[in-house]
């Protein structure tokens, strides 16, 4: 009764632990209404080092009493050019202006602004437009959205009078510079947005001065602001390629210190330009057109250093550091997958040659050494991406040459984690090194996420604040490797205990990781949670060995619907402005809009999976394990009959990686991140698997010929008669053991005991066992018991 119960416990557990990972929201602080006005003040270009005491006394004066961050400019353009930054800031959305882009680069032309009758102002091209957005952009961005949530707007300059247009063109007030008395004419609606120039200079000296002439407007701004004004200071845009890190600081009541932040990013000091229309809204006390808006309400959180100088130097660095990412992040990938693809054809020859047969006709084995030395290699290239993830602990990029530092820190971790593996206690056992490698990588990743993920952040396997597709928690490439270490050490550990004990074993440690992949307090990646969920499910149903059934494959599904439809009704259930994801886009299904969410989900995976270097990497490792691994030479098919719990833990990893991919709108790189630590140590596992099956066997002299041995081998039958019982050459343990314990290797052979510990510990006598066919000595058929 209770073995047909344990799918149903499991499963239960598994759906328990993955609704409470994601139930769990932490308390944002929602915004209140602080402000009778709100003036946003925009400098395209403007970054923290211009910001100085000097040349720019207003910005500082005002950062030290008021609440700063660093500003990711994204919008539907790359780069995101002026007139897009400025878009955008009024769309509350990415959205991005018509035209031509010669080169890729920004137009060249400026916005047509008509006065006719000397209040307000006309967008002739607004109406196209608005067109642009919405028929041929993902977003769906509706240009004007946030002149449209207030009765009444001001712009002051061009910049401003695209941000304040409403759908159909209109400003309500416009002036085209700013006057020397501002007080008036912010002081006529409850919404300003000014333009105070455009910081885009290479030349150190142009650009400062192009910074203190925006710090004098500033100026102007502030000594003329409303009575219980907010006002908002953001570099709206880039100026050239690479994108950049901005300024952004909020000044008023409420507003008093701290970092800027909002539930978009999650990370403490880091702000979306799609943020600050909503914070405007928010800081009013007005309603949101919440389909209209993808950014949320910024707020302040504390832990900021007293000493501006120090303050600022964080989001400076931040800067810096994404700018070097992006320039070192290209290569690495390329260079990883390149090594990992000649790594894998490498291998080849040494699987042919690895299973030494017995007789005089069998191969010549490969030397000892060369068959250490690619085992090294395989151990390095599996901590490659732990290893550049740890590198990121070290601040390279503060260098002359950051590639150079970059890839000498992550040469010096792979060859400390090589050497903790190779002198690691069990690295001479087959899963030895598969235990350590796997150890190694969830360790890295996990610490990482429960420290706060600062590894990740604008590291060269982490993501991009550039990007602004994430700013917190788990990435792409974190998922993949996550995913695929946690499931490798519960496998592990699982093949260690009796076959019975393996299920739970494998629901408690793969079910922390769901719990850390799924809190929006550490992974924050309910996409994740969900696709690990389905993952967990499949490796628990068949690490006690067998194969995936119909029956085990529904308990499977089941978790990982029960877990996706439990948290989507926890979700929906909460106010919208405090959704995730998966509610956001099961509101919009509701109300006709969630199309645009699966269109650009489409989109990013297409993209994806013909741009990133990982899809080389998750392809050539499915070459590698179809096409040699899983041959009848492979070894990998013994490896799975010998260790169930492994081939549960290789199998849960590609349901998790494949579903985490394309779901997250990532195709393949989830895949291919999991592949780089998974695909090598199979490989090296599966060449001990095949060195261990060696048939030894002694020659029978009585019988003519020395026919009827292994096969393949050449050599003889054991003596001594009898029918002999011997096992298909791939390896299936579930007919090596003891009749009726299926999948188990802990057995050895008829009438040995199951024990506690891992096929592991019974050393290569047990592979042996697991590895050669003997035709029966007499009788038209043969049947199979252990040779040796």
């Amino acid at each position: 009764m209770l073995r047909r119960l344990t799918p149903v416990l499991l499963t239960l557990v598994v759906v328990a632990l993955g609704i409470t990972a994601l139930a769990a929201r932490p308390d944002d602080g929602g915004p209140r209404r602080s402000a009778d006005f709100v003036v946003l003040v925009g400098a395209a270009g403007l970054r923290w080092d211009d910001v100085d005491p000097q040349n720019t006394p207003t910005l500082w004066r005002m950062a030290e009493q008021g609440a700063i961050g660093s500003l990711s400019v994204r919008s539907a353009h790359r780069p995101t050019c002026p007139v897009d930054g400025w878009l955008t800031l009024g769309a509350g959305n990415f959205a991005a202006w018509n035209g031509s882009r010669p080169g890729g680069g920004c137009p060249a032309t400026g916005v047509t602004v008509e006065q006719p009758d000397g209040i307000g102002a006309n967008l002739p091209d607004q109406q196209g437009v608005v067109a642009h957005n919405q028929e041929k952009l993902a977003w769906g961005a509706v240009p004007g959205a946030l002149a449209e949530s207030v009765r009444c707007s001001v712009a002051v300059g061009p910049g401003a009078a695209v941000a304040a247009a409403r759908p159909f063109g209109r400003v309500d007030r416009y002036e085209p510079a700013l006057p020397e008395d501002p007080a008036e004419l912010l002081g006529s609606c409850v919404l300003s947005i000014v333009d105070v120039g455009m910081v885009d200079d290479d030349d150190p000296a142009v650009r400062a001065a192009q910074a203190r002439q925006a710090d004098a407007r500033l100026a102007r701004v502030l000594a003329a602001r409303p009575p219980r004004s907010l006002v908002l200071v953001a570099g709206v845009s880039d100026t050239d390629t690479p994108a950049r890190l901005h300024v952004a600081v909020a000044d008023g009541p409420g507003w008093d210190g701290g970092w800027l932040t909002s539930p978009s990013t999650a990370r403490a000091g880091y702000l979306q330009l799609v943020d600050l229309a909503p914070t405007a809204l928010a800081a009013l006390g007005r309603p949101m057109p919440e389909r209209l808006f993808l950014g949320r309400p910024a707020v302040t959180v504390d832990d900021r250093p007293d000493d501006l100088r120090e303050a600022i130097t964080a989001p400076a660095d931040a800067d810096r550091e994404a700018a070097a990412q992006r320039r070192v992040a290209g290569w690495f990938f390329t260079l990883l997958a390149a090594a990992q693809t000649a790594l894998a054809v490498a291998v080849l020859p040494l699987l042919r040659r690895a299973r030494r047969l017995a007789g005089p006709h069998g191969p010549e084995p490969v030397s000892k050494r060369v068959v250490a030395v690619v085992e090294l290699l395989l151990v390095a290239a599996a901590l490659a991406v732990p290893a550049a993830l740890l590198a990121d602990a070290v601040p390279w990029w503060r260098g002359t040459h950051a590639g150079w530092w970059f890839a000498s820190v992550t040469a010096l971790l792979i060859v400390g984690g090589t050497a903790v593996v190779r002198f690691a206690p069990g690295h001479d056992r087959t899963l030895g090194p598969l235990g350590a490698v796997a150890g190694l990588a969830t360790l890295v990743v996990g610490v990482d996420v429960l420290t706060g993920s600062r590894l990740q952040l604008n590291g060269v396997v982490g993501y991009s604040a550039l990007e602004g597709g994430r700013y917190a928690g788990l990435g792409t490439v974190g998922l993949g490797v996550f995913i695929a270490g946690s499931l490798l050490c519960g496998g592990w550990l699982a093949q260690r205990v009796r076959r019975t004990w393996r299920p739970p074993v494998m629901v408690a440690v793969a079910g922390t990781a769901v719990v850390i992949v799924g809190s929006p307090y550490l992974g924050a990646d309910s996409i994740g949670a969900i696709a690990l969920t389905a993952g967990v499910s499949v490796a628990a149903a068949i690490c006690g060995g067998g194969w995936l059934t119909v029956s085990r494959l529904a308990w499977a599904t089941m978790a990982g619907l029960a877990v996706t439809i439990g948290f989507a009704l926890v979700d929906l259930g909460r106010p919208a402005a405090e959704r995730g994801s998966l509610g956001r886009f099961l509101a919009a299904l509701g109300d006709g809009t969630g199309g645009l969410t699966v269109h650009r989900s489409s989109t990013s995976n297409f993209q994806t999976l013909v741009n990133s270097p990982l899809t080389v990497l998750a392809l050539a490792g499915a070459a590698l394990v179809w096409l040699a691994l899983l041959q009848p030479w492979g070894g990998l098919m013994r490896l799975f009959g010998i260790y169930p719990a492994i081939r549960a833990a290789m199998a849960g990893t590609g349901v998790a990686a494949g579903l985490g991919g394309v779901l997250g709108g990532s195709a393949l790189d989830v895949a291919g991140a999991a592949g780089a630590l998974v695909v090598p140590m199979a490989a090296l596992a599966a060449l001990r698997v095949l060195d261990h099956s060696t048939d030894r066997t002694q020659p029978d002299s009585g019988r003519p010929g020395g026919e009827g041995g292994a096969t393949g081998s050449g050599g003889p039958a054991p003596s001594g008669g009898g029918p002999d019982r011997a096992v298909h050459p791939a390896g299936d343990a579930e007919r090596a053991g003891t009749p009726g314990r299926s999948g188990d290797a802990d057995g050895a052979g008829p009438g040995r005991a199951e024990r506690p510990g891992s096929a592991d510990s019974a050393g290569p006598a047990s592979e042996r066992s697991a590895g050669v066919r003997v035709p029966a000595q007499s009788g038209p058929a043969s049947t199979e018991v252990p040779a040796g």
